[in-house]
């Protein structure tokens, strides 16, 4: 295949069978010569990761699908490290789509620096709301989960790889940008599409890095909402323009 293959070996438990999550030591076999064989997962029997063949785009569309194997593969047997680049990227997003509607509703068209500036100053203020918001709605999980599964998150490893993986699955926030480009009568429908795509997403990381069943992480993400929600009411109340 075109995909780019990982390291074959590795320490026990250091890679994931896509299909039952079960542990693995490689992912496949050199054989030398050009001769490669995909490791077979010893619980069920089937190719610990498919995927490793696959090109790039292929993998992107399955988790674009919110594929449970896409996702496993992403954030086990691969070594992507842009987590916290991508996160501040889709948070610039958010901001600049805020900060675009805060330009659109305010009437004034002085050029004057000082007015300038301002509007500077605005997307900044912007971009840490977006920033607020996002990390209260993590809190929020991270409370919950705790609470409901500890025995989950007993490490600071575990904590760092749930982290991750709700910052990777935040890559629907990219659609902004061209969201807000083509703009048309529907784009407050297509805001609300793609928050809901984020929502799952997320719901799909915490599934997967925590191997829990459907209904759990879709407790976790509603308490995010209300805690996300109830820090910014905290925020106003206290005089902050948030």
């Amino acid at each position: 295949g075109s995909g780019v293959l990982p390291p074959a070996m590795a320490a026990l438990g250091a890679y994931r069978c896509i299909e039952c999550n079960g542990e693995a030591t490689e992912l496949y076999r050199d054989y030398q010569r050009g001769v490669l064989r995909i490791s077979i997962c010893k619980s069920c029997q089937k190719p610990v990761d498919k995927y490793i063949e696959y090109d790039p785009v292929i993998i992107l569309i399955n988790a674009v699908l919110c594929k449970a194997q896409a996702y496993r593969h992403i954030l086990f047997n691969t070594k992507i490290n842009i987590h916290g680049k991508l996160c501040v990227f889709c948070l610039l997003c958010e901001a600049y789509l805020r900060w675009l509607q805060l330009q659109d509703s305010s009437q004034n068209t002085d050029p004057d620096d000082l007015i300038r500036y301002a509007k500077e100053w605005d997307f900044y203020r912007m971009f840490g709301i977006a920033s607020l918001e996002q990390t209260s709605f993590f809190i929020g999980i991270f409370i919950t989960l705790w609470w409901m599964t500890p025995e989950m998150l007993k490490r600071k490893s575990d904590f760092i790889l749930l982290l991750k993986a709700l910052l990777l699955s935040t890559y629907g926030k990219l659609l902004l940008i061209p969201a807000v480009i083509w703009e048309h009568d529907y784009t407050p429908l297509c805001l609300a599409f793609i928050k809901v795509f984020v929502l799952i997403s997320n719901s799909q990381a915490i599934r997967v890095t925590l191997n829990l069943n459907r209904i759990l992480p879709w407790f976790a993400i509603f308490f995010g909402l209300i805690f996300e929600n109830g820090v910014v009411c905290l925020f106003r109340k206290m005089g902050w323009d948030v």
